[in-house]
């Protein structure tokens, strides 16, 4: 038995959903709204770190997004995931550790500078100030008092921009050898990157990729799969929009300016 720990509007849980419908699997959902839920100590004890996804394998728990989606291609290895090709393997791997290592923080960078600050900025800063310090990850703490206090204005946007570009000029470069990014079939390192694109849509950034054409055949490719649509555009409710319909202001024009100032 499968069970998800998830929330609807987090780019790591929407990698597992699209990877479980792509499998043709089924999952037990433990839906959460990340308002104060993730620190619960039951749900602590099976992710000390407070962040979701967390999935759950007939009783053993596996953490961390991209190592349950191989954990999943291990698992439940009928409908691959992974090219069979041992150097397309590898290109799905690399763009699950520039996700990893670099891509993710950034997209949490330019989220609170823009949708999910002006919800937080309506708290006394001793309330955001409560929240922050709940996280178990010191670093991700800092940095969310620095990018709700100063926006897009935060000393950290400026190479949040530059990681998101680096990832686009990644995605641009792969379309020169095949319709998907580990070359001729969807693989997880597509999964791994698609919530991320996503985002950028969503917080109105996606002139980021216009001068990367490929991006764009990419991304109208992979966001009408089936999984995408169900798993992310179907599964988000109006109050999962707000925080995207909430931004005050046309980020593009500051956005750009620190790129050109890059």
């Amino acid at each position: 038995m499968l069970e998800l720990y998830h929330s609807i509007n987090s780019v790591c849980a929407q990698k597992i959903r699209i990877a479980l419908i792509e499998k043709g699997l089924e999952a037990k959902e433990h839906l959460m709204t990340l308002r104060g839920d993730q620190f619960d100590p039951a749900y602590m004890k099976l992710n000390p770190n407070a962040v979701v996804p967390t999935l759950v394998h007939d009783g053993h728990v596996i953490v961390e997004s991209s190592i349950i989606l191989y954990y999943l291609e291990d698992a439940f290895p009928e409908k691959p995931l992974m090219p069979e090709a041992a150097l397309d393997r590898v290109k799905a791997r690399m763009f699950n550790k520039l996700i990893d290592e670099y891509v993710h923080t950034s997209c949490m960078i330019l989220t609170f500078a823009t949708a999910f600050r002006p919800a937080l900025l309506r708290l006394s800063p001793e309330e955001r100030e409560a929240q922050f310090v709940k996280s178990p990850i010191k670093k991700r703490a800092e940095l969310k008092r620095d990018v709700v206090a100063h926006g897009l204005d935060s000393v950290y946007v400026r190479e949040a921009l530059e990681v998101h570009d680096k990832l686009l000029h990644w995605i641009d470069g792969a379309m020169k050898a095949g319709p998907y990014l580990a070359g001729e079939t969807f693989s997880l390192g597509d999964i791994a990157v698609i919530p991320y694109v996503l985002r950028l849509t969503l917080l109105q950034m996606s002139r980021l990729w216009d001068r990367y054409p490929g991006v764009a055949g990419w991304w109208q490719r992979v966001s009408s799969r089936a999984s995408v649509q169900e798993s992310i555009m179907r599964r988000m409710t109006e109050s999962d929009w707000a925080p995207f319909r909430s931004i005050e202001a046309d980020p593009w024009p500051k956005v750009s300016n620190l790129l050109a100032a890059a």
